[in-house]
Formats: structure tokens, sequence, C-alpha cells
């Protein structure tokens, strides 16, 4: 009997280990589940955009089936979120107007106003479209821990997508991933 409490306890503690890595780090990209030349195509979902800087007010689809798209999910209380602004700079900033930047949150309205997320937008130094998925859509297909990053080609095959805080350089490696697969096909 005590034999078994033991490796029950120990596989705990491994359970534990790995989600509690994987909500520091962020789950890796799996090129097997994703489909690395991008094998999961995604419907369209409305995103509401905001009046912010480097965004207009209005609507887009996501994903965009008409050029490469980049979607960060974030949300304004995320410390890594905003520790990841920075990097997103850097990573829009390197890759240009090649691929479509847009970073999404799905903070209820009634608690997280459109000007809120417009100050946030402001305060951490956002420069491309930012909207909201009033609907949920996007969190809820992929994960709820934010922040999220997505690369779709303009097919709307999904080609790269993880959790966690990353970095330009990485970010902007999966982009060019993305492009140079796009062009192929």
């Amino acid at each position: 009997m005590r034999r078994r409490e033991l490796l029950a306890g120990i596989g705990s503690i491994g359970v534990l280990g790995t989600a509690g890595t994987a909500a520091v780090y962020g789950v890796p990209s799996i090129p097997g589940l994703t489909g690395d030349e991008g094998e999961r195509r995604h419907d369209p979902v409305p995103i509401q955009t905001l009046d912010a800087p480097g965004s207009e007010s209005g609507e887009i689809l996501v994903p965009n089936e008409e050029r490469v798209m980049f979607v960060d999910l974030f949300a304004t209380d995320c410390i890594p979120c905003q520790d990841q602004m920075p990097e997103l700079r850097e990573a829009h900033d390197r890759i240009g107007d090649e691929v479509q930047f847009v970073s999404v949150t799905n903070e209820s309205e009634d608690i997280v106003t459109d000007e809120d997320v417009a100050d946030w937008w402001n305060e951490y130094d956002g420069n491309w479209t930012v909207g909201r998925d009033t609907m949920s859509d996007l969190i809820v297909h992929y994960g709820a821990a934010t922040p999220i990053a997505i690369a779709f080609d303009s097919d709307g095959r999904l080609h790269w997508e993880e959790s966690g805080k990353k970095t330009a350089d990485k970010i902007v490696t999966e982009l060019e991933a993305v492009l140079r697969a796009d062009r192929r096909s």
C-alpha cells in the first residue's frame, strides 16, 4: 500500500512540475501537431478593431486569407503580455508590412472598456492593429493562457501556435518560415 502512495506522490510531482513549466515558459510548438505545412485551416473570426495608435476602429477577419497574419492574444492584466510588448514592437519593425500584425484581447467590455485597452496600448507603445474578440472565439480555440502567438498563411492555414512570452528573434524566425512556405504555395 505504501508503495502505491509513493508512486502516486511521485507522479503528482511530475504533473505539477510540467504544468508549472508550461505556465512559465509556454507550451512549445509541436510540428506534427499544428502541421508544418499549414495543414489546419481555420474559418475566419470577426474581430472588432479599436481606435488606438496604429489601429483604426472597424472590423477584420482572423485569419485574413489574403496575406500572412500574426496574431498576438493578450490581456491588459497579464504581466508576461506587458513584458512582451517590446519584443512584439521589434518583431513588427523587423518584419515590416509583409505580415499583418494584430493583437487581440477577449476581456469583457464591462470590465475593461475600449478606452482602457487603447490606454494600455498607448502606454506599452503598440503601433499595429489592436482588437477585441467579443465572442472569445480565438482564446477558446487556441488556449486560455496569454500571451499566445498564432501565425497563418495567406490561405488561412495555421503554421505556428505557441503560448508564453517570446523573443523578437523567435517571432521573426517563425514568421519568416511562414512567409517562405506561403511563397511556395
